[in-house]
């Protein structure tokens, strides 16, 4: 079984020494899964278990345990290997709309200059003939062509490391994206805006807990969910990822404590936390204005040449032509139907943005305003709160709590202990005497 990434994150970002208590509310997962993932983890990456006197268990994992996991699992090497590739074909795949754009508009013009070459060239050789000429000027039909001027600049817009190039002087970001990826990000804009937000909200919620050494009410847990209700039932899933327990005071009210994530294997410092979940609003595109107005004026440019085309290509005589004429022809409603969704499909992800932003808006406002009633309790919440108090407790389990390890053999732990509990004897001994 492939290593959970989660837990493998939670491991580096803890210090190599972590209880379950410490992945769960630090990746979010659930107890169980945290558990199973840890002791895969120690059995694939040679880690060891540090029982406590107590018996708490303790996960210790050498810092190298990346690449032992790397060195047995060909799957890691795979997806290592998969994710270069990855990002430089996603990497075409973003400037090949911009690509697009371009060599339509080229193809188009290209077209619209050759068939009025045809025909203007057919009238002169029809008056011509009339007249009993002939038509001359050799080579005069080259001033038709089209001149692309390619400047030597130009060559970073395909460069994957656009990012890097030299950057003007006075440049307000070393990061703005080029042209090229400026098409794709108008098209389609830039990506959910909260990738992980389940994951963040189950992590966030976990370290609120262990703010809170373990014990909590409802209300300081309600500004992270979406939806909130007077049985609390939106505690339940809390519970049953964390493993907590409901407890009802004596004035009938309910609070929650998590035994498993009062158990740390080191003291470590209070996390920043949000006093509530905040969703980050969705954007049109991260491209500048400038790029996307260059962006509108081509799709606009290609659309109406993508019109004239079609006016020029209805008659039959030059439709029915073969050669370049021919193949243009042959694609046009291809290269309309692309002219006309470049400017379609932003418009409609416009109005589409605009609806999810609403929505997500709010959410945040409710999420806040239950921020702020925490802030000002009434003396019912504030006597919950206090109540929590009574469970509330933080055990941390220090190398020298440590009862038995499977880094040494059982012998040598035998005899330590040994020499330990001789050595407190004799110091009992001693302070008797005295």
């Amino acid at each position: 079984m492939t290593p959970n990434p989660q837990i493998l994150r939670s491991v580096e970002q803890l210090n190599y020494r972590v209880t379950v208590g410490d992945v769960a509310a630090q990746a979010g997962l659930e107890l169980n899964l945290a558990q199973q993932g840890l002791l895969a983890l120690a059995s694939d990456a040679g880690g060891h278990l540090q029982v406590a006197e107590s018996g708490d268990i303790v996960y210790s994992f050498p810092k190298n345990f990346r690449n032992i996991l790397r060195n047995k699992y060909w799957q890691l090497r795979w997806q290592q290997w998969w994710e270069k590739v990855w990002r430089v074909l996603f990497y075409l795949i973003r400037i090949s709309f911009g690509i697009m754009l371009i060599v339509s508009i080229i193809l188009i013009a290209v077209a619209i200059i050759a068939i009025v070459f045809v025909s203007y060239s057919s009238s002169d050789r029809d008056r011509d003939d009339n007249r009993g000429g002939s038509y001359g000027g050799g080579g005069g039909g080259l001033m038709f062509l089209p001149r692309f001027w390619i400047t030597p600049d130009i060559f970073w817009l395909f460069q994957p490391n656009y990012h890097r190039r030299p950057q003007p002087r006075n440049s307000s970001s070393d990061q703005e994206m080029n042209f090229l990826e400026a098409v794709f990000s108008f098209l389609f804009g830039d990506g959910e805006p909260n990738p992980d937000l389940e994951a963040n909200r189950n992590a966030t919620i976990g370290q609120v807990i262990r703010t809170h050494q373990g014990a909590v009410t409802a209300e300081q847990i309600a500004p992270y969910v979406d939806e909130t209700d007077a049985d609390e039932d939106y505690m339940i899933p809390v519970l049953a990822r964390f493993n907590g327990y409901p407890q009802v005071s004596p004035e009938g009210e309910i609070i929650y404590y998590f035994p498993e994530l009062q158990v740390m294997a080191d003291q470590r410092s209070k996390r920043s936390l949000p006093s509530y979940l905040q969703e980050k609003l969705w954007r049109f595109s991260q491209a500048t204005s400038g790029q996307k107005m260059l962006a509108v004026g081509l799709g606009a440019l290609n659309l109406v040449l993508a019109l004239v085309l079609g006016s020029l290509l209805r008659d039959s005589a030059i439709a029915v032509s073969g050669g370049y004429i021919g193949f243009i022809s042959s694609i046009y409603w291809l290269l309309l139907g692309y002219g006309a969704a470049f400017l379609l499909v932003p418009l409609i992800r416009y109005f589409w943005i605009q609806g999810r932003n609403g929505k997500i808006t709010t959410r945040n406002q409710f999420r806040q305003e239950r921020a702020i009633a925490l802030e000002n309790p009434d003396p019912s919440l504030q006597q919950k709160i206090l109540y929590t108090r009574q469970f509330a407790q933080e055990k941390i389990i220090e190398q020298g709590d440590t009862a038995y390890t499977t880094e040494t053999d059982l012998l040598d732990q035998n005899l330590a202990n040994k020499d330990k509990l001789d050595q407190e004897w004799q110091q009992r001994l001693e302070s008797t005497k005295e």
